[in-house]
C-alpha cells in the first residue's frame, strides 16, 4: 500500500511558530488559552530548548489528533469537550535547524520519526523557554524517499510534454520496490 509507505517513513518539515501564545490545539486554528510575555531570548537559549528535544524522547500526543482511543479519533472526543489520558510515545528527532529568529516568531525545520507531532514539539519548546508557543505554519518537505525538491507543480503538469511528466512518475511496482515489498 502506497499510504503505508508514506506514513511509515521518517518525515521532514519546515515551519514557523509564535512564542508567547498557547492555544488549545497547539496551532493557530485553536482558541488562545494563555498569553505570556516573551523574554529577551538569544540564539543560544533558543538552541538549548531545541536541543532538549533531539534524539529519542517521549512525546504526549495532542488531544486534537487522529490517534484513536477506543476506535474514535481523539479530535472527535476533543470536540465533545473530553480529555482522554494518553500514553506518551517514543519519537526521534534526527536533526533540526533554526532558520530565522524574529521574535516572537521562529522558523525551523526538523527531520523526525513517524508518529511525531510537530505541534507538540513547538508547544514543548515554548514551555521550555518559559513563554509557551503555537505552530503558525507547517509544510512537509520530505516523507521517506519522497522529497518536495523532486516534485513538479500542477502548472508544470498542465503545460509540460507528456514524456517529461512520465519521467517524474513512479509506477506501483517501483513504489513497492522502494519499501522492500
Amino acid at each position: 500500500k502506497v499510504q503505508d509507505l508514506l506514513m511509515s517513513e521518517d518525515k521532514e518539515y519546515a515551519g514557523r511558530f509564535v512564542l508567547g501564545v498557547t492555544t488549545d490545539t497547539q496551532d493557530r486554528q485553536g482558541e488562545v488559552i494563555q498569553q505570556r510575555p516573551v523574554p529577551p531570548l538569544d540564539e543560544n537559549q533558543i538552541r538549548s530548548a531545541f536541543e532538549k528535544f533531539r534524539g529519542d524522547f517521549y512525546q504526549l500526543p495532542p488531544m486534537v489528533s487522529a490517534k484513536k482511543h477506543g476506535g474514535v479519533p481523539l479530535y472527535k472526543l476533543a470536540r465533545q469537550g473530553k480529555v482522554i489520558e494518553r500514553e506518551p510515545r517514543l519519537v526521534h528527532v534526527y536533526r533540526y535547524s533554526i532558520d530565522r529568529i524574529a521574535l516572537p516568531e521562529i522558523d525551523f525545520s526538523v527531520l523526525c520519526s513517524k508518529g511525531f507531532y510537530v505541534r507538540t514539539y513547538v508547544h514543548d519548546i515554548g514551555d521550555t523557554l518559559g513563554c509557551g508557543a503555537h505552530l503558525k505554519s507547517l509544510r512537509r518537505t520530505k516523507s521517506g524517499r519522497f522529497d518536495v525538491a523532486n516534485a513538479i507543480t500542477v502548472d508544470q503538469i498542465k503545460t509540460a510534454p507528456r514524456e517529461e511528466i512520465l519521467d517524474h512518475m513512479l509506477s506501483l511496482p517501483e513504489v513497492s520496490r522502494m519499501r522492500g515489498a
